[in-house]
C-alpha cells in the first residue's frame, strides 16, 4: 500500500513539476514578447483551484482536474473579440519569429530543465554498480565477440561506461544508430585490456530495452554470498517461521544450499510449500518450517518469505562506482547527455514508425508512474534523473511535426515562411484533426502495452 501511494505521489509530483516548466517557458516568452496571457492552466478539464494575480494583464493562474498536460490561454483575435487598444498584444498579430519563439519555448525549457538537473547530479555525483559481467550464454553474440565472466566494460564506441546505466545507455544509443558492429573495450581479472568487436547483425531489429542485456547473452554479474540472513521482515513467512539475523541455512528438504543465489532460487520455486530448513545458529543446527508465500512477479508466480541477504561490510564499495565532475566539466558532460538522449529517442522513434524496432519500448502513463515510484523510493539522484530523462521525452517529443504538438505549429510556420502568407485555417484544423488521431493511436497502444507488462 506505501508502494503505491509513493508511486501516485512520486508521478502526481513529476507531472506538476514538467508540465509547469513546459508551460513557463511559453508564458515568459510570450510575456517578453509583448503578448497578454489571459490563462496559465495545469492540467485539463475541470478547475479545482484558481487565482488571479493583480497585475496589469490580470492572468488567472489554474489547477485542473486532469493532470495530462497544461496550456497557457494566450489573447487571440481568431479565439474572440480584442478591444482594439489591446489588437497589438494579440499572439496573431506577433510577428513569424515572435510566434516560433513563444511556441518552441515549451519544449525548449523542458530540454533545458533536463541539462540542469543532469548537471546538478554530475555535480554531487551519480553512484552505479560497475559494469562487470557474469555469465555468458553460450553460442550468444557476447560469447562469439569471446566475452567472459568477470570482464569489466569501460568503454562503447567513444563513450566511457564507469557503471551498468552508463554501459546499457551506450549500447542502446549504438544499436539506436543500427550499428551492426560496436566496438567495447574490457579489462580482464588480469587487469589487461581487450578490444572486442561486438556482432549485432542478428538482432539489430528486435532489440528492446529491457531485454538488451539477455539478447546479448550477458548476464550482470554478482557476488556469490553465503546463504545468511540480514534482515527479517515482519508478519512475512521467515518472521512466522522464526529466522533471525545470522542464520545460516544449511539445506531446505535435505538439499543443500551453498550460496544466497542457490537459497533464492529454492524459495522462488517453492511457493506455499513446506520445507523444512536446517539453519545454524550461533554455532547450534535447528530445524525450521517455513512456508514461503506466493506473489507475482511479472509474468511469473514466485515464491517469497521476507527475508534478506547478510552482505558483509565494504563488499557493495567494492563493486560500485561513484562518477562526479566539476560544474565546468559536469555542465559539458550534461550538455552531451541531453543531447544524445534526445538523438536516442528520436532513433527509437523512427525505428518503430518503419517497423525495425519493437512497439514495447513505447511507455504509457502507468509504467511512468511506476518508474516514477520506483526511483523516488530508491532516492533523489535516481528520482532527479528520471525527471531529467521524461522532460527530454517531452521537449523532443513536442517538437515533432504532428499537428495539435508545438512542432506542428512550426511546421505551419515554416509553411507560411515559404508562402509568405499563413496556412488557411481550414488546413490548420484539418492537420490537427489528424494530430489528434495520430496522439489518441500512440497513446493508445502505450496504455495498452502498460496493461500487457501489467497483467504478464
Amino acid at each position: 500500500m506505501i508502494d503505491i501511494i509513493v508511486t501516485l505521489i512520486s508521478f502526481l509530483v513529476a507531472l506538476a513539476i514538467l508540465i509547469s516548466v513546459h508551460e513557463y517557458g511559453h508564458y515568459w516568452v510570450a510575456k517578453k514578447s509583448g503578448v497578454k496571457v489571459l490563462t496559465f492552466s495545469l492540467g485539463f478539464g475541470k478547475p479545482l483551484w484558481k487565482t488571479i494575480i493583480n497585475g496589469d494583464d490580470k492572468t488567472e493562474f489554474v489547477i485542473s482536474a486532469i493532470p495530462l498536460g497544461g496550456y497557457v490561454k494566450m489573447l487571440d483575435e481568431r479565439e474572440g473579440d480584442v478591444a482594439e487598444n489591446e489588437s497589438h498584444r494579440a499572439f496573431n498579430r506577433q510577428s513569424l519569429l515572435k510566434r516560433c519563439l513563444i511556441v518552441s519555448a515549451g519544449p525548449v525549457y523542458n530540454l533545458v530543465f533536463a541539462v540542469m538537473i543532469y548537471w546538478l547530479v554530475f555535480m554531487i555525483g551519480v553512484t552505479g554498480s560497475r559494469p562487470i559481467i557474469g555469465d555468458v550464454t553460450p553460442n550468444s553474440p557476447a560469447a562469439q565477440a569471446q566475452m567472459q565472466s568477470g570482464d569489466e566494460i569501460i568503454s562503447i564506441g567513444q563513450r566511457q561506461t564507469s557503471t551498468w546505466q552508463d554501459t546499457m545507455f551506450a549500447l542502446l544509443s549504438e544499436a539506436s544508430a543500427e550499428e551492426k558492429n560496436i566496438s567495447l573495450k574490457v579489462k580482464r581479472m588480469d587487469d589487461s585490456i581487450k578490444a572486442i568487436r561486438l556482432d549485432l547483425s542478428g538482432i539489430i531489429n528486435s532489440i528492446k530495452a529491457e531485454t538488451l542485456l539477455e539478447e546479448l547473452g550477458i548476464e550482470i554479474f554478482q557476488a556469490e554470498l553465503p546463504p545468511i540472513i540480514g534482515n527479517v521482515l515482519e508478519n512475512n513467512p521467515a518472521s512466522i517461521a522464526g529466522f533471525k539475523v545470522m542464520d545460516k541455512v544449511i539445506s531446505s528438504n535435505g538439499e543443500k544450499i551453498a550460496t544466497w543465489s542457490d537459497w533464492v532460487k529454492h524459495i522462488q520455486s517453492h511457493a506455499e510449500e513446506k520445507l523444512s530448513i536446517i539453519i545454524e545458529r550461533d554455532g547450534a543446527v535447528m530445524t525450521l518450517t517455513l512456508v514461503p508465500k506466493k506473489i507475482k512477479s511479472g509474468n511469473k508466480t514466485i515464491g517469497r518469505i521476507g527475508a534478506g541477504v547478510y552482505i558483509p561490510e565494504g563488499l557493495i564499495d567494492s563493486y560500485r562506482a561513484v562518477v562526479s565532475y566539476s560544474p565546468l566539466e559536469a555542465l559539458i558532460v550534461a550538455l552531451n547527455k541531453t543531447k544524445d538522449m534526445s538523438i536516442l529517442m528520436l532513433r527509437i522513434m523512427k525505428k518503430m514508425l518503419f517497423g525495425t524496432a519493437s512497439i514495447d519500448n513505447l511507455s504509457g502513463p502507468i509504467s511512468i508512474a511506476q518508474y516514477a515510484g520506483k526511483t523516488a523510493l530508491i532516492g533523489l539522484i535516481p528520482f532527479l534523473m528520471f525527471l531529467a530523462a521524461v522532460s527530454v521525452s517531452l521537449g523532443v517529443l513536442n517538437l515533432l511535426p504532428i499537428p495539435v504538438l508545438d512542432g506542428g505549429h512550426l511546421f505551419f510556420y515554416l509553411v507560411e515562411f515559404i508562402k509568405g502568407s499563413p496556412v488557411s485555417e481550414n488546413a490548420q484544423i484539418m492537420g490537427q484533426k489528424v494530430g489528434m488521431v495520430l496522439l489518441l493511436l500512440l497513446m493508445s497502444v502505450a496504455i495498452f502495452k502498460d496493461f500487457e507488462r501489467l497483467i504478464g
